[in-house]
């Protein structure tokens, strides 16, 4: 018999325990005395799920950190694979990968280029990635559903304005650049410029900054900026992948090693353009959806981009340069100055000057230094009609956004800080408090900003004008009041900058405009000089100060600024650094990148197919499908929806409730029947004798309103407090509001504060004034700025949005 194994493990028990100490063998120390499968199974573990199930793709969901749309798409599938509706073969990753390498055979792949430049005794290569665009262009010319949208021609369009014929810009085509193109190609033919919109700018892909990226992104200008700036298939493609030279701590600064650069940057470049150098001089016959055969001439016709790719695009030599303007000579020291004009810049004349140096590098060096040219050929003269300093375009996103405006609202925080912590802390609670509106951000702080998003930049500059006119006021800071003036004027040129069409007479306004912003910044700058605050910006001479001088003459040439905005091709990095962070592991990035990009791609121009599909699938067929269709669309009745309707109640019940705690509810009854009986005649219903409201007459409250509407005529404002429908026997069903109207009007002479900051101020009779009328009488929604120095005084925000802005430019007050 084998001998028994000793007991080796002692535990004790605290006293109070009532336990014996515990001696055991090494086998038994440690074993859960109570195994799992004696405790109680839950039948349901999933609950509060209702199913496994329901779990499992909550679980998926939650893993793959998908959103709301990603979910409820998922959701639609399962439930019309479950219904029979469809059906999925794919069942692996592998199957995925495999449907992937299949759908993106029908796209141009990237090719992979190694760009040879000398650099010191030695040759330097780097790697660059290029989806040729001419490659690009003809899948866009071979798109079914994109070969109608297209435009050939340059148009001139005019309105008559009833006294003369006025002429308005908004699309490329409608720009003179477009037109002087056309003019140039060869006669005889069917001529027609290809243009093409180019972008290009380095972005971060990982969160500490140490991965980048470098993408050039095409846009075509043929298209409707609808469809350039959507995500479809017509919006803006990455065409390629520039090589990032890394910065060299001995060659930092040295002239040669920035040329270096930018020889690398245009090199890479050439390989996105060689097609379309050789067609931009011999053309390329296409027939086009018309059945016409046309001749496409590839152009440049615009360079959307910050200021320092700019640079790089011109080969400029930057902020501190002689001549730091890529569009014309302006001088480094003239920048502020925006009633002066100097000579444009011309693709030839940096021609000349680049051969002048090749001839003598002491003599070219000298009048490229005075021009403020880098000593590099410019890849983009190779374009015939495609002069780049023309190319380049003012970006309001850049210029002004997260430009002229962080440095104003940089001298604010100054002006502020100087006048103490009461002062700031007044107007971050008016910026708290500053009323909602649809898509326009909310801020709880001024003063501690830490982003750098240019919509949120845009949407502070207009809110904190407002919140600023009683802080800042002439008696509290001579500065302050003075620099509200200047931004004042910033918000008008923003606003009239923004305008989707531009017509004469606008593009004169704002010519006028950037002159009254001149005389208002350099008031600043005097007032500030003799300031005792530390640190008031006196030196305005940097690029963004001047750039927008050149606006006008942009939107003559190339149409509105939205046609070439940054701001479509920024929102492309986002996809790429998700690419990035969730679907690369970190080597290689640029290949997974862009194999992940041409899948988007490649999904894009399925997804387009197939809703073309759907589209021509749930076309009426019978009438009885067409009538339901014209049922549907007949719920936006005139220019007013209701929605989120409530039960109906009785009007003396609406009267109960409502008017114990609000003025404009009391006599509710009485009102309605007054204005039934004496104003619905004025809107075309014959009444034949006096309607009584009884006290059971039903109303359903509505508390959703849209809006459409584009009448300028005369309008007044009011507050909308109470939506309804109401039946009327033998009468009609009628859509009716409850307003509070803002036609006090405001005592007085024109306040000087309104005057210097162009404010429209508006006043509210009494709440117990209240009134009713039609919806179909309302024009649309206004934000107003209560003013907190006069109580049920209003400033209308005018900036919100375009048609806001315009219509208050013609408001009659």
């Amino acid at each position: 018999m084998s001998a028994q194994r000793p007991l080796e493990f002692r535990t004790e028990f605290h006293p109070s325990s009532g336990r014996e100490p515990l001696h055991q063998a090494f086998d038994e120390f440690g074993i859960n005395a109570h195994p799992e499968e004696q405790l109680p199974v839950d039948e349901t573990p999933w609950h509060p799920f209702c199913s496994r199930a329901d779990f499992e793709f909550a679980e998926i969901a939650l893993d793959a950190a998908l959103n709301k749309s990603h979910i409820n798409g998922l959701l639609a599938l399962i439930g019309r694979i479950s219904r029979g509706e469809t059906q999925m073969t794919l069942k692996t990753d592998t199957d995925l990968h495999k449907a992937w390498e299949h759908a993106t055979d029908q796209v141009v792949p990237f090719t992979k280029h190694n760009i040879t430049v000398p650099y010191k005794r030695e040759e330097r290569v780097y790697e660059t990635h290029a989806l040729p665009l001419w490659e690009w262009a003809l899948d866009l010319l071979g798109n079914p559903v994109l070969a109608p949208h297209f435009v050939w021609d340059a148009q001139r369009l005019y309105k008559h304005n009833g006294t003369e014929f006025e002429r308005f810009y908004n699309e490329p085509w409608t720009g003179d650049r477009w037109w002087d193109v056309q003019s140039c190609l060869p006669p005889g033919l069917k001529a027609a410029p290809f243009c093409f919109i180019l972008y290009a700018d380095k972005t971060r892909l990982s969160s500490h900054g140490t991965v980048k990226a470098y993408p050039v992104v095409v846009q075509c200008a043929n298209l409707p900026v609808g469809i350039q700036h959507g995500e479809g298939i017509g919006g803006g493609r990455i065409v390629g992948w520039l090589p990032i030279v890394s910065e060299e701590a001995d060659e930092e600064g040295k002239m040669g090693f920035v040329n270096f650069k930018r020889v690398v940057w245009h090199e890479s470049f050439l390989k996105l353009l060689e097609l379309v150098v050789q067609y931009s001089k011999t053309g390329y016959a296409h027939q086009c959806f018309d059945m016409i055969i046309r001749w496409l001439f590839p152009i440049l016709l615009i360079l959307s981009a910050d200021y320092e790719e700019q640079c790089m695009m011109s080969l400029i030599r930057g902020q501190n340069c002689k001549c730091p303007c890529p569009v014309c000579v302006v001088p480094l020291e003239k920048l502020h100055d925006l009633s002066e004009t100097f000579a444009l810049r011309s693709m030839q004349d940096a021609i000349d000057a680049l051969n002048t140096y090749k001839i003598s590098k002491g003599r070219g060096e000298a009048l490229l230094k005075v021009l403020g040219l880098r000593a590099v050929a410019n890849v983009f003269w190779r374009i015939a009609y495609s002069d780049p300093h023309e190319a380049i375009s003012f970006d309001r996103l850049h210029s002004l956004h997260i430009g002229m405006w962080k440095h104003l609202l940089e001298e604010l925080k100054k002006i502020l800080k100087s006048l103490g912590r009461s002062a700031e802390a007044k107007l971050e609670d008016q910026v708290a408090k500053f009323p909602r509106w649809c898509n326009f951000n909310h801020f709880s702080t001024v003063i501690h900003i830490t982003f750098s998003d240019g919509n949120k930049m845009q949407d502070l500059s207009k809110q904190t004008l407002y919140s600023a006119l009683n802080v800042l006021t002439h008696r509290a800071s001579p500065e302050g009041y003075q620099l509200l003036r200047v931004i004042s004027s910033y918000l008008q040129l923003d606003s009239y900058i923004g305008l989707d069409v531009q017509t004469t007479s606008t593009l004169a306004v704002l010519d006028a405009e950037l002159l009254v912003f001149n005389t208002t910044l350099k008031d600043y700058v005097e007032c500030a000089s003799t300031s005792p605050i530390e640190d008031l910006k006196l030196d305005w001479d940097f690029p963004k100060t001047h750039l927008w001088k050149h606006v006008t003459r942009d939107i003559r040439m190339k149409g509105a600024t939205r046609n070439y905005s940054t701001r479509p091709n920024e929102k492309l990095h986002g996809p790429l650094k998700e690419a990035y962070e969730r679907q690369s592991n970190g080597k290689e990035v640029t290949d997974q990148i862009l194999r992940i990009n041409q899948r988007k791609y490649a999904v894009k121009l399925l997804r387009m197919r197939m809703d073309t599909l759907d589209e021509q699938c749930s076309l009426p067929d019978d009438e009885a499908e067409a009538d339901e269709t014209k049922a549907r669309s007949a719920t936006f009745e005139g220019h007013v929806k209701l929605g989120s309707p409530q039960q109906p109640v009785s009007i003396q019940d609406i009267e109960n409730s409502h008017g114990q705690r609000d003025r404009a509810f009391q006599g509710f009854r009485r009102k309605f029947s007054d204005f039934i009986n004496t104003s619905l005649p004025g809107y075309g219903h014959h009444l034949e004798r006096w309607l009584s409201i009884p006290a059971n007459f039903q109303i359903q409250e509505h508390r959703y309103l849209k809006v459409n509407y584009e009448s300028s005529d005369t309008s007044v404002f009011v507050q909308l407090i109470f939506m309804f429908k109401c039946q009327l026997p033998d009468v009609g069903s009628f859509e009716l509001a409850l307003v509070q109207p803002f036609t006090a009007g405001v005592i007085g002479a024109p306040r000087k504060i309104d005057r210097d900051f162009r404010l429209t101020r508006i006043k509210a009779v009494s709440r117990a004034s209240s009134i009713f009328v039609p919806l179909r009488s309302f024009i649309r929604g206004a934000l107003l700025y209560p003013d907190p120095a006069h109580q049920d005084e209003f400033i209308v925000v005018d900036h919100i949005d375009s048609d806001m802005f315009i219509r208050m430019k013609t408001w009659a007050r």
